[in-house]
């Protein structure tokens, strides 16, 4: 799945967002899917088409377009076995089948009168097992059981969207006697980061402050010997000490505070 946030500017004509097959400008990639909103004629809607050896395919056509000038959106592209599928502001509006092979699209462009305020990219499967929904996101405090702890190479990832008016966010990791031997703690009301020790101390995170209200956040920790490595946002922030015997005996991943989850995964 590919979220697009932004806002479409009062006097927009058309934009576009393509997935290429290629990045080049001369000669101009492949485009196996074309999707262009168009609010400039009399009728606004959208157009979907292929572009292959320098010539379109017979464009697909979807009327009564679900953007309006002036407003934000938040578009959900979710690709399938065959098709892909649109929603718009929570609500499906178009699917559209495979031209060229999805294995080559290597390069998302987004051209045009938009405002682009996030993309986010949720790469590894959120849904059932050969589910096709959109994702949705899920209400916190979150739980994971942990059953066999954490070992070197382990990587925890968490995908999610900030509320739009958020007062913390938290991720624990407790051991079998129910300590937390490592807590992640982010405050909007200082934008600071921090480890939270079982104890109640905190250790700053010296580094920007990546967690903004309405905006996508991944948060990554790989385990490693001695510790965990922390990156947000693909921005390594450090690491936090902890013994191999520790780790083993985690067992539960939590998850709370102003966020809704897309992906957790480990």
């Amino acid at each position: 799945t590919v979220v697009l946030q932004g806002v479409v500017p009062l006097d927009a004509r058309r934009f576009q967002v393509d997935f290429q097959c290629g990045c080049s400008l001369h000669p101009r990639p492949d485009i196996a899917i074309h999707f262009n909103p168009r609010f400039h004629t009399t009728k606004p809607h959208v157009i979907c088409n292929t572009l292959q050896g320098g010539h379109w395919q017979a464009e697909a056509r979807w009327p009564q377009l679900a953007l309006q000038r002036g407003a934000s959106f938040l578009i959900l592209f979710l690709f399938g076995n065959e098709k892909m599928m649109v929603s718009v502001n929570g609500r499906h509006y178009l699917h559209y089948r495979y031209r060229l092979p999805l294995s080559r699209v290597d390069t998302l462009g987004i051209y045009g009168d938009i405002l682009v305020t996030a993309v986010g990219f949720l790469n590894i499967n959120p849904f059932v097992e050969g589910g096709s929904e959109y994702p949705v996101g899920h209400e916190v405090p979150c739980s994971r059981a942990l059953p066999r702890g954490l070992w070197p190479g382990q990587v925890i990832i968490v995908r999610g969207l900030v509320l739009p008016e958020p007062k913390d966010f938290t991720l624990s990791l407790r051991d079998e006697a129910a300590h937390v031997p490592v807590t992640l703690r982010a405050s909007f009301a200082d934008r600071t980061l921090a480890w939270v020790s079982r104890w109640g101390g905190k250790k700053l995170i010296p580094a920007p402050f990546l967690f903004y209200p309405q905006r996508f956040f991944e948060v990554l920790l790989l385990c490693q010997e001695g510790g965990l490595k922390l990156a947000l946002n693909g921005q390594g922030l450090g690491a936090t000490s902890l013994c191999q015997q520790a780790l083993e005996r985690l067992r539960e991943l939590r998850i709370s505070g102003s966020v809704q989850l897309y992906c957790v995964h480990y």
